[in-house]
């Protein structure tokens, strides 16, 4: 494999690639940006219902240099690769420094039934969540936690929206992920997997605390987490088997949508494996 030219500003692919910033053209072709080097890492060993995941890759020369490895891993894998300059990079890229990697990946969610056949034993649900930067970083806390899917309702911000790839620092490619799904489909379909649900929210009746002291958190979790500026609505607290608060020991305010579901992932996690129903969080 030789060394390629830099590719033009005006060449197809890029135009093509560039157009993927835009949601209708991410689901017309069904393809998203990763970029940087720990999403395109996880890209290239990732495959979506049998296929490779990352379809193109797009370097500067510096950015090649530097990750060599990772570039030859991609061009190794059949990836479609392109020297390109600084400024078709950050003709590409979404953020103000761009790491010089830009990969042009296909769609990876999977089907919702797919993950109640599996008889998921945490779930996160990401119910009427906006923020793009905080879907992403609760997808990783979920990841971090050892939780075995993650569900995006209807009502929810896209996954591939670049902010939620990059906050997600790779675990977008890590554990399964269910996208589109109405709440209360999401809600009937984990409770009949053998799931309790539970609606994190800082007015809940139930403390976490208790929770976990009264035992009742060992069994298959799903976890819905809601909108961090006006939590979750009524009528999806009503779909929960319980509703539960995060204690505020000192004297802040609030916890942010991320750090809550962090703290209610892990307090799951840690019941599970106490009862012998979940793998260790910590184990490599």
């Amino acid at each position: 494999m030789g060394t390629p030219e830099l590719i033009s500003s005006r060449s197809p692919r890029v135009i093509a690639a560039r157009r993927l910033a835009k949601r209708s053209f991410r689901v017309k072709e069904r393809r998203f940006i990763a970029e940087g080097p720990q999403a395109v890492r996880e890209a290239i060993e990732h495959r979506s219902a049998g296929e490779p995941t990352l379809l193109e890759l797009f370097a500067t020369v510096e950015a090649a240099e530097r990750h060599a490895e990772i570039v030859g891993a991609a061009r190794a894998a059949g990836v479609r690769f392109h020297l390109a300059s600084d400024e078709v990079i950050a003709d590409l890229s979404q953020t103000v420094t761009p790491q010089g990697l830009i990969g042009v990946c296909r769609f990876l969610d999977s089907p919702f039934e797919e993950i109640l056949a599996a008889r998921p034993k945490l779930v996160a649900v990401l119910a009427h969540v906006r923020d793009p930067g905080n879907a992403g970083t609760v997808l990783r806390c979920a990841d971090a936690a050892g939780a075995d899917a993650v569900v995006l309702t209807d009502a929810s911000v896209d996954l591939y929206n670049p902010k939620s790839v990059r906050a997600s620092v790779g675990s977008l490619f890590h554990l399964p992920v269910a996208v589109g799904v109405p709440v209360e489909q999401a809600v009937h379909g984990l409770r009949g997997a053998g799931a309790r649900i539970l609606a994190a929210d800082g007015a809940g009746e139930r403390d976490l605390d208790a929770e976990l002291d009264e035992g009742t958190m060992g069994g298959p979790s799903a976890w819905i987490f809601g909108n961090e500026a006006w939590g979750l609505p009524e009528e999806t607290r009503a779909l929960a088997d319980a509703v539960v608060r995060v204690p505020i020991h000192g004297k802040a305010e609030s916890l942010n949508l991320a750090t809550a579901a962090a703290v209610c992932l892990y307090a799951s996690a840690r019941a599970q494996r106490a009862s012998g129903g979940c793998r260790s969080v910590t184990s490599s």
